[in-house]
């Protein structure tokens, strides 16, 4: 028996606040097929919705799901279920699942697919272990058919960071966008990069210079430097005086 999701009190956010400002430059641009769409608009939903869901920075080829494309393009899905299929793809799973302890990647879902910050640590923990309890595809599907989505992006919405701007303020808060994908444990554990010279760090200088040649390719290397220094040597006798 699956357990349920842990009881957590929503703080007060901007999300819950209820926004009656004029759209702006900030403001987030709504993708939705509640109207009848052209072909070049279907287009611009779709990408708007892999934007958000793997951001500009993991905008790759591979991460594109043609066959859900086709059948957002002819109606046979929803947004919903086009969303669906974009966070349950293997693409996804590489990209952000594999990378990231529990904690982080379910606070990057909930920021991408319901479109906030998580509330509290607590809210952290409880999405973790529908995670944990109910893998990947048990955890998008508690997050999709959830009633906060249902009642912010329905069937027909992409999903967006909501209430980022504010009256009264010139800037909205930082995009989730502009996030890292992983957290600081993963972080930590890329390779630091190098104060000293890259040459000389990477063991290309000096006499840490070492070359892996087989005997052809030593006298091929002798030959080229000998016709280098020959073509050296002709133009400082033949160079023209004063």
């Amino acid at each position: 028996m699956p357990l349920p999701l842990l009881e957590f009190t929503p703080t007060s956010r901007n999300t819950r606040v209820p926004g009656f400002e004029l759209p702006g430059d900030e403001q987030p641009r709504l993708y939705s097929t509640e109207r009848s769409l052209s072909v070049s608009e279907k287009g611009d939903l779709i990408e708007a919705a892999y934007l958000q869901i793997f951001h500009e920075q993991q905008m790759l080829s591979f991460c594109r799901q043609t066959f859900l494309e086709s059948q957002l393009m002819i109606g046979q899905i929803t947004v919903r279920e086009f969303i669906r299929g974009l966070a349950t793809s293997d693409a996804f799973r590489r990209l952000n699942y594999e990378v990231n302890n529990n904690y982080r990647f379910t606070e990057l879902c909930v920021q991408r697919i319901l479109g906030r910050q998580v509330y509290s640590e607590r809210e952290k923990l409880a999405w973790s272990i529908i995670l944990a309890t109910r893998g990947l595809q048990g955890f998008i599907a508690e997050l999709i058919d959830s009633d906060e989505y249902m009642r912010h992006f329905g069937e027909h919405t992409v999903p967006y960071q909501r209430r980022r701007v504010l009256p009264q303020r010139t800037q909205g808060e930082w995009t989730f966008a502009h996030t890292a994908r992983y957290g600081t444990d993963y972080r930590d554990q890329l390779p630091r990069p190098s104060r000293e010279d890259p040459l000389r760090a990477s063991g290309l200088s000096g006499s840490g210079l070492r070359l892996n040649l087989g005997s052809d390719e030593k006298r091929l290397l002798i030959v080229a430097i000998s016709v280098v220094a020959a073509a050296a040597l002709w133009l400082v006798l033949h160079a023209p005086a004063g």
